[in-house]
């Protein structure tokens, strides 16, 4: 079994988390192609929106790992995710599913919570995610409410000095949220710590995005 993970921007933590939470799914014997285009992220956080040149070269991606032989493809960047929301149809027709790494999330925190912390370091991260909880909270008939945590200058940062700006920002919002989503899969790292200091439910994407490819996998009929 092939799965195409298409990234915008990668560091080693995240990379390895993701594969590992997809093959703790579907099995060791999972080939990973991985694909990344750093300048859709770039173009995208420049123009403060999936710019059509942008998208497009994140769909190329899709399309390479469908040709490469991909049986799914786990798009793992939330500022754009919308765009891999926009290319369902398509992957239905070729039956190849694109599947979200944060969809899940999304869902999973409006049925926990009414009141959803969110977390990023971009604004282009922040806004997409918020509409995608937004989507998904109307589709289980459930109102929320969401509390921005929008966490300036953090981006690029070394792990310890994101720490403890992400956790700085998680206490400054605690109060007024039940649940914490972490809208980057790169902060997963800090996922227990949060939880733990301010005894709050917290939730980022790898392991729903390798969870929903999973059940995508075994809707097609590959596994069962």
């Amino acid at each position: 079994m092939k799965i195409g993970l298409v990234y915008t921007s990668t560091t080693p933590e995240l990379i390895e988390l993701v594969e590992r939470e997809v093959k703790s799914q579907l099995g060791e014997e999972a080939i990973l192609l991985s694909y990344e285009d750093p300048t859709i992220l770039s173009e995208t956080r420049d123009h403060g929106y999936v710019t059509a040149n942008a998208a497009a070269r994140l769909i190329t991606l899709f399309l390479k790992a469908v040709q490469d032989g991909a049986d799914a493809v786990l798009n793992i960047c939330s500022s754009v995710g919308e765009a891999a929301d926009c290319v369902q149809d398509m992957a239905k027709y070729i039956g190849v599913p694109i599947v979200r790494v944060d969809e899940e999330m999304c869902r999973d925190a409006a049925r926990r919570g009414s009141r959803i912390g969110v977390l990023a370091t971009l604004p282009t991260t922040l806004e997409p995610t918020k509409n995608t909880i937004l989507r998904v909270s109307r589709e289980i008939g459930k109102p929320v409410t969401l509390t921005d945590g929008l966490i300036n200058g953090a981006f690029g940062l070394d792990q310890e000095q994101f720490k403890e700006l992400l956790l700085k920002k998680a206490g400054e919002i605690c109060q007024d949220v039940d649940i914490i989503l972490l809208c980057q899969g790169s902060m997963a790292y800090c996922e227990e710590l949060i939880a733990k200091t301010y005894g709050k439910p917290v939730v980022s994407s790898p392991r729903y995005g390798a969870a929903a490819l999973k059940e995508a996998l075994r809707m097609k009929g590959l596994i069962l």
